[in-house]
């Protein structure tokens, strides 16, 4: 008879191979190593939960700290999300005590219903720590990986964050990670009618749920489920050709206004106040929405970053280079506490070119590539824009983002500012200003869109050498470098 399997550490593994217990899985899914103590819950399809009251029939994601399971509610027959936190998490989140409070003012604030609604909490005890349940209405995927979906043509939506910021800062919650992926579409087509079979697991698809997992020693392992299963959102029931709505969500890294602590904001959404490690309020999500805005309605990010973990000075150099050519001059304050200035700047803060042959020392900043620098915030936006918005509303649309995008913290508009600039008055007055559809589908919508090679969707996978994004694209030929010999030179006349 084998010998038991030793518990495992309760800290995750590296992308060293020799620390792990599993042999990899290619099912796009979270990472197997993360069900260990302290970490995540395994769940099951058919599961039940506080005491039978829950049955859990659906996978509908994953984050950093939780997965997230579509349920029925037995008791009161409706579906319901589970969010599921890792043990870790669920010992000291905030997340349940701010819902909890904000579900105090639903009924006198109509901001309340452009964020996700808590329904129930409980607590669950499995093999791997004790487990914060929340559970929450059924929501759409996020604005992440809704432009396929959207046309050109849907009806407009709620503006992208604003609104739903109103009622957090309103009530002394700063949310601290507005992205993308925290914008959820509501689900607008009716659940409660829909038949359990319809809304189960689609095992028609080519990839449900992975292989068992299998542990490098060959012993049998208590702490991980018998497989994992591939997350479905509930993109078909939202109808993007009616009137819709988006909530923010995830709570998980917020906190109150007077506790600050340090946010997970998206480095390239980071305020400058956040680069450079000064105190910090509810401005830092303003700042957010601001560069989210851009983004949503040029589909280009406003700030474009790439970094690695041990690459955070190289990051905000090349951070703070594009924030100076996209909205101007840093203040005095911040740049003369900016390390590396006098790599990029002469005496009179002038910018200079680098030596293209000088080569590039570790802890010295990034390489300023003067071919890629960026336009300043009109001519950028300008070139950036669908042709629908025109020269009045472009003009509009920038005055707006240079009142959110100040580098003081101080004269940033509120949220409720936001909502009462003159854009978003016409935008409610005029159904043919750009919505949120056309925010998220961006460019997508030009007419040159069709030469660009169309991604059609985009995962993480964890692997023996670390954790990698895989984007699929429709299936192409060659280059035109190696067709090169297959063509024939064209007969006189055509």
């Amino acid at each position: 008879m084998s010998s038991p399997p030793p518990n495992p550490s309760a800290e995750l593994p590296s992308s060293d191979r020799s620390q792990w217990r599993f042999h990899p899985i290619t099912t796009p899914t979270e990472w197997t190593e993360e069900y260990r103590p302290n970490w995540f819950h395994p769940i099951h399809l058919g599961d039940v939960f506080k005491d039978g009251r829950y049955k859990v029939i659906r996978k509908l994601g994953y984050g950093a700290f939780s997965t997230v399971w579509l349920a029925i509610d037995e008791q009161v027959r409706r579906y319901a999300a589970l969010k599921v936190l890792s043990a870790k998490e669920s010992a000291n989140t905030q997340e349940l005590t701010i819902h909890q409070r904000l579900a105090e003012f639903t009924p006198s604030q109509p901001g309340a219903k452009h964020v996700v609604a808590l329904l129930d909490s409980f607590k669950h005890h499995g093999p791997n720590g004790i487990h914060l349940f929340l559970v929450f209405e059924p929501m759409g995927p996020s604005a992440n990986s809704m432009a396929e979906h959207l046309s050109h043509k849907s009806p407009k939506a709620n503006e992208p964050g604003s609104g739903r910021l109103d009622f957090l800062h309103q009530n002394g919650i700063v949310h601290g990670d507005v992205q993308p992926g925290n914008l959820l579409f509501a689900v607008n087509v009716d659940l409660g009618s829909a038949e359990e079979e319809k809304l189960k697991q689609d095992f028609s698809q080519k990839q449900v749920i992975s292989e068992p997992p299998k542990r490098l020693d060959g012993k049998v392992d208590k702490w991980a489920p018998r497989y994992l299963a591939v997350a479905q959102s509930l993109t078909s029931y939202v109808d993007t050709s009616s009137a819709f709505t988006v909530k923010i969500s995830d709570m998980g890294t917020a906190f109150w206004r007077d506790e600050p602590k340090k946010p997970v904001t998206p480095v390239g959404l980071r305020a400058p106040e956040l680069i450079f490690g000064d105190p910090f309020d509810q401005s830092i999500d303003v700042w957010s929405i601001g560069c989210l805005l851009f983004e949503f309605l040029t589909g280009t990010p406003l700030v474009m970053l790439c970094w690695g973990s041990n690459q955070l000075e190289e990051c905000n150099d090349d951070h703070l280079l594009q924030l100076t050519d996209v909205l101007g001059d840093l203040p005095e304050e911040y740049f003369s506490r900016w390390a590396h200035t006098k790599k990029y700047f002469g005496p009179n803060r002038q910018r200079i070119d680098p030596d293209p042959n000088a080569p590039i020392k570790e802890d010295e900043g990034c390489f300023d590539d003067p071919e890629s620098r960026s336009e300043p915030l009109e001519k950028f936006f300008c070139n950036e824009k669908p042709s629908d918005i025109d020269e009045a509303k472009s003009s509009m649309i920038i005055s707006l983002l240079r009142r959110i995008l100040q580098y003081d913290p101080k004269n940033r508009p509120s949220a409720v500012d936001i909502l009462e600039d003159p854009w978003f008055k016409i935008r409610h007055s005029c159904t043919k200003l750009p919505s949120i559809s056309q925010s998220v589908v961006g460019n997508r919508v030009a007419p040159w869109a069709k030469h660009v090679v169309a991604l059609l969707d985009s995962f993480r996978h964890h692997g023996p050498n670390g954790i990698h994004l895989c984007l699929v694209f429709e299936p192409m030929g060659p280059s035109s470098n190696s067709m090169a010999e297959n063509f024939s030179q064209k007969p006189q006349g055509q």
